[in-house]
């Protein structure tokens, strides 16, 4: 069986894909079997319907922001984050930037549309109105600018929004509300077309209205029409003039069923309609079905889309509706109209909201965790370790552990790590998972050179389980590679259990990934874990807080900003500070002191550990200066941790609550006041597992002003006394 052959990917996070992961959330019997990815460049998607309000500054980002992974989680669909560079028809494959391609046996492209290129010259400083997101970050650099204070009759060029469709309209009539100052024009055709309530409208909103032979000056916002990404047309498909891909009533292209389109990259053969939300959302349901359909070899239903669609034009605190030639308004009442449509529509939505119950959420939020919070908590590990005699070893707790030296008199380090998928995406994951095992060595000083993985894989179809370990061993490679380091063997392993639960959706969660990682680092160079001295600054290379995020994200509870955040800090490997690190110390040899990377056990439990057995140094802590991931606190503040982070708990015995000279560590509150939520809160921060945790460093105190100084966000967290 193919690699292809139980696999279906969902090419882009438009509307009418939103809507069919609802569907399969809802009713997880009609989802299609095998393995069901969804590909998006960003993990969250907005809302066309209310992109004007937020530019008018009605909504924040999150109001209209869907978070398809959260989405894809609860449908038991695999996300992957990356940017589509084509379609390979004849080889089945989905062409990804950065990354191996992804095999299917079907396609489903809805992949929303961009703005074209104006003709002729243009201002230089000009932004297409989609992709929405560059257009958002433009419009937030004229805010900086003086857009919002600007004087009506200050020299300086107009904004102008080129376009004469709703979308253009409704785009000036947004920035008026965001910058009530600011001269705007619109240039348009056709503008005496246009209600003369709409124009009434316009002109009472000081908005200039320029022929569309008008030479131009000034920042332009491109809102003219739409288009299809070029590489659909590249991929030999066939698109009509707009670059759309051309279906049957079954939503699958022309000359090749296997793959379908629907929304604004697409358009039916017999029924062509516009771009537009409307048909985008509609598009949905049939979309499912033809899946379904398709997927349990039935025949695929036909879809003749209505031919007009009721579109609503706001300018708060009224609205206009248009139905074909037909228009009406303004109206107070259609305003809230529109937000309540709008409103419903996103409430759908929601992860927990629109498929889980405040039940379901707990019992998510109880879940073991994955990533490095699914290792074995300390206590009874010590007591194994201790069973079985490799307590008396007479070897310290290194995180690498030497095996020699080489013929250049280096010393030889190996370490090993790995844990349960913590994403459903197997390359991504892979990479994660690579990154975290070799920061084992990197904080002995040591640069990795290979590695050998043992990939456990769940007992799925033969094509299924080459998918996910190709994918797999390229994430592994790529996150080697990018550290000078080579993959050298490995082993497989077919993970079979029995039960309900022993395949879990989606089946890419079922990956579990292992690596023995080798490196070396010369003597002199070498940063042990037990090497703490007197006078020794701490610093840390990174915030803290995946554990407590990534457990969140179980319960439907992360802001999806914040876990994208989180993912890209652990999808950065930290070998490029350790080199800077030890060259930094070239001229000052033995500076860095000791150093440690933070894990599973958190910061405190990891900390303990750099503390020589007899206790005769002390830790001292500032509060105040450690640092967290965005969103990191605020969750354990409303009481939501890590499932390994109970045990963790176990190291604030050694936390000196009341100037104890005899506590291991001193914990300077600063502004926290005692007792508070967010003394609470700092409290489980010290005890959340990391997975692709920061490192830990104790420097002579003399190095401060070089580390201060480095590029890297280093962070000065304690002293030791």
């Amino acid at each position: 069986m193919a690699a292809s052959d139980q696999h279906l990917l969902l090419a882009g996070g438009g509307h009418s894909h939103a809507l069919v992961l609802r569907r399969w959330a809802m009713q997880p019997r009609r989802r299609p079997p095998g393995l069901i990815t969804l590909v998006s460049r960003s993990r969250t998607s907005l809302y066309s319907g209310m992109i004007p309000s937020l530019i008018a500054g009605h909504y924040q980002r999150g109001d209209v922001s869907l978070d398809l992974a959260a989405l894809a989680d609860r449908a038991g669909i695999a996300f992957v984050q990356a940017e589509i560079t084509g379609i390979d028809p004849h080889n089945q494959q989905l062409l990804l930037q950065g990354r191996p391609a992804l095999p299917y046996r079907r396609l489903s492209c809805n992949l929303g549309c961009l703005t074209p290129a104006l003709e002729g010259a243009v201002a230089i400083d000009t932004v297409a109105i989609k992709p929405l997101e560059p257009a958002l970050a433009w419009l937030e650099v004229q805010d900086a600018e003086g857009g919002a204070a600007a004087d009506l009759d200050a020299p300086a060029p107009p904004l102008t929004v080129v376009g004469s469709g709703l979308a253009a309209l409704e785009v000036v009539l947004a920035l008026r509300q965001r910058w009530p100052q600011r001269r705007l024009q619109l240039q348009a055709r056709n503008l005496d077309r246009l209600p003369a309530s709409l124009r009434s409208a316009l002109r009472r909103a000081r908005i200039q209205l320029l022929a569309a032979e008008h030479k131009l000056c000034g920042p332009v916002l491109n809102c003219s029409g739409s288009r299809a990404p070029s590489w659909l047309a590249a991929s030999g498909l066939p698109c009509d003039g707009r670059g759309r891909l051309r279906t049957n009533a079954s939503l699958q292209v022309l000359g090749h069923p296997e793959i379908l389109a629907a929304g604004d990259c697409a358009v039916i053969d017999a029924a062509p309609r516009p771009p537009s939300g409307v048909w985008a959302v509609r598009a949905a349901l049939p979309l499912a079905q033809t899946l379904e359909a398709l997927a349990t070899g039935r025949t695929p239903p036909s879809w003749r889309p209505q031919r007009r669609a009721l579109q609503l034009l706001g300018d708060r605190p009224q609205a206009w509706a248009l139905w074909g030639p037909f228009w009406f308004g303004p109206q107070r009442w259609i305003w809230h109209w529109k937000q309540r449509i709008d409103r419903r529509f996103m409430a759908r939505l929601q992860p927990l909201n629109a498929m889980a119950s405040a039940a379901e959420g707990a019992q998510q939020a109880a879940m073991l965790c994955r990533g490095c919070a699914a290792k074995l908590p300390a206590q009874p590990l010590q007591r194994a370790l201790a069973r079985a005699g490799l307590d008396r070893l007479g070897r310290l707790p290194e995180d690498a552990q030497c095996l020699g030296r080489d013929d250049q008199g280096q010393l030889l380090l190996q370490s090993v790590d790995g844990f349960p998928a913590l994403l459903s995406d197997p390359w991504l994951n892979a990479r994660l998972t690579t990154l975290h095992a070799c920061s084992d060595l990197l904080a002995c000083g040591a640069r990795p050179h290979s590695a050998q993985a043992v990939v456990t894989l769940p007992a799925v179809a033969e094509g299924l389980q080459q998918h996910l370990l190709s994918q797999t061993l390229a994430g592994i490679r790529d996150a080697l590679s990018e550290q000078g380091a080579d993959l050298i063997g490995g082993h497989t392993l077919e993970a079979r259990s029995s039960g309900p639960e022993a395949i879990p959706s989606p089946i890419s969660l079922g990956l579990q990934v292992s690596l023995s990682v080798q490196g070396a680092v010369a003597p002199e160079r070498f940063w042990p874990k037990r090497g703490l001295q007197a006078g020794d600054q701490l610093w840390l290379s990174r915030p803290l807080g995946t554990g407590v995020l990534f457990a969140a994200a179980m319960a439907g509870a992360a802001a999806a900003a914040d876990l994208e955040r989180a993912q890209q800090q652990m999808n950065q490997s930290q070998h490029e500070l350790v080199e800077t690190l030890q060259q930094l110390v070239t001229t000052k040899p033995g500076a860095i002191h000791a150093a440690t990377d933070i894990t599973g056990f958190g910061l405190l439990g990891h900390l303990l550990e750099m503390l020589p057995p007899d206790r005769s140094r002390r830790i001292q802590l500032h509060a105040d200066a450690i640092p967290a991931l965005p969103g990191a606190l605020a969750l354990l503040e409303q009481g939501i941790a890590s499932s390994l982070a109970p045990a963790n708990r176990q190291a604030w015995s050694a936390l000196d609550p009341n100037g104890d000279q005899a506590a291991a560590v001193t914990l300077q509150l600063g502004t926290i006041q005692p007792g508070s939520s967010a003394h609470r809160a700092l409290l489980e921060l010290l005890v959340d597992p990391q997975t692709c945790g920061p490192l830990l460093i104790a420097s002579d105190p003399g190095l401060h002003g070089a580390l201060t100084s480095l590029p890297a966000d280093l962070h000065p967290i304690g002293v030791v006394i």
